[in-house]
């Protein structure tokens, strides 16, 4: 039964209330947190051969050498070869247009000179080589292959590897058909903590990446949380959100599918959908009431709903968009008549999905956006995954002998109020005896 709740902007403990719908712990606790160190540690000692016992023993694979656990790229081609017409035309086509999106991402040196001749710059590089970690078994993730391996390419990234677990030594073929379309480099059949040190540490067999993206579970997420500073991370994502701000023109079986589209993912999801328009809300949840028992997720959409779902009546607009950019949500959609200018007033949210015939799902697959996105208010100060991610910038720095004089001078005194000596006559050596 849906029993989800109901807030109105109106009462005077609505953002205390709503502060403690959004709340969600997502840490893991001590017990998973040591269990974690002790993988990593463990790989970081042994190297492949605490990789191999580790998927023997968590997925059960009857491989017992590193080199049986890589999936040649033959074995990926194969893949893309075999899967029906129909799935590979839509990866290829989703894959063109991920492609095409992330190209307009792509971050350029540059560099000016001043009067004196002092030149300053920024030089980007792309990362040497980044990790992808895929989820793997009775789950199909082929899009979050494409959405992560695609911008690292465009990037310029050399080698991209990727990991993914096969629990009872099962191969997903859509996941590798992805990857050979995606252009991934190498594949290893691992996962968990112990893929994720891996790929951190390095082993004889799988080279160091210098990042790790791609979403786990939270032994991975824990991993990842605490492999970051050894390499680079993507982020820490919690469940899936999606906000639906509507000004109840739109069919209300559409935006009860749409909230449905994200409870689906898991019973700790939010959905959320704000509207001005009372009657619009209860006609939404009648929506959801007769729709929800032809979903095959129906049981993880309800639990998702009622623990975390809500609806909010608000008195305008104005309103919905102070509390959409309060919340900061992974997913906004815009189901309103001019939601280019309402787009323009919000401040947080990771992608904005405009219009009522844009729903969040062709953005989880084929809209061209990164589906990578902040969760839990993150989107308050970070973006979603992108080519940016897998490329580094360096100062450029090559000043005039005339330059040197002027900024000598600075430093000098900058440096000697500060009590750096070296710092100070590191400058004033390059300056010319008047």
């Amino acid at each position: 039964m849906i029993d989800i709740s109901e807030l109105n902007f109106q009462q005077a403990d609505f953002w205390s209330k709503l502060s403690e719908l959004l709340a969600w712990e997502g840490v893991s606790d001590a017990a998973i947190a040591d269990t974690v160190r002790n993988i990593l540690a463990d790989v970081k000692q042994r190297g492949d051969q605490a990789v191999v016992e580790y998927s023997q023993r968590f997925d059960r694979v009857k491989a017992t050498a590193m080199t049986e656990l890589e999936i040649p790229l033959e074995r990926a081609a194969a893949a893309l070869e075999s899967i029906p017409a129909a799935q590979r035309q839509a990866l290829e086509k989703a894959a063109e247009r991920v492609r095409q999106y992330h190209e307009h991402q792509k971050q350029e040196s540059w560099h000016y000179v001043e009067a004196d001749g002092t030149l300053l710059g920024q030089q980007v590089t792309p990362l040497d080589r980044a990790g992808l970690y895929v989820p793997g078994g009775k789950a199909a993730y082929p899009s979050s292959v494409l959405m992560n391996a695609i911008p690292a390419k465009v990037a310029g990234v050399q080698e991209l590897i990727m990991v993914v677990p096969t629990p009872d030594d099962e191969v997903n073929d859509l996941v590798l058909a992805a990857a050979a379309i995606a252009g991934v480099d190498r594949i290893f059949a691992i996962g968990g903590a112990q893929a994720v040190a891996a790929l951190a540490y390095g082993t004889e067999t799988i080279p160091q990446v210098d990042k790790i993206v791609g979403p786990g579970n939270i032994f991975v997420a824990t991993a990842k949380g605490m492999v970051f500073g050894t390499v680079g991370i993507d982020m820490i994502a919690g469940p899936s959100e999606i906000l639906v701000i509507c000004d109840g023109k739109t069919d209300p079986d559409w935006i009860a599918m749409d909230l449905f589209s994200q409870a689906e993912h898991d019973e700790d999801a939010q959905s959320i959908l704000i509207s001005p328009d009372a009657d619009f809300l209860q006609k939404v949840k009648q929506s959801i009431a007769r729709l929800l028992p032809t979903m095959e997720r129906k049981a993880i959409i309800e639990t998702s709903l009622n623990n975390r779902g809500t609806m909010i009546l608000v008195n305008d607009m104005q309103q919905a968009v102070e509390v959409c950019n309060f919340i900061a949500p992974e997913h906004l959609e815009l189901s309103v008549d001019e939601p280019m200018e309402m787009a323009k007033q919000i401040r947080h949210a990771g992608a904005i999905f405009m219009g009522r015939y844009t729903p969040e799902a062709l953005g989880d697959y084929c809209a061209g956006p990164n589906h990578v996105l902040p969760t839990s208010r993150t989107a308050r100060f970070s973006s979603p995954l992108g080519v940016y991610d897998f490329q580094k910038r360096s100062s450029l720095i090559q000043v005039s002998p005339q330059g040197a004089q002027s900024l000598g001078q600075v430093a000098s005194v900058l440096a000697r109020g500060e009590s750096l000596t070296a710092h100070a006559r590191s400058a004033e050596y390059r300056l010319q005896e008047k």
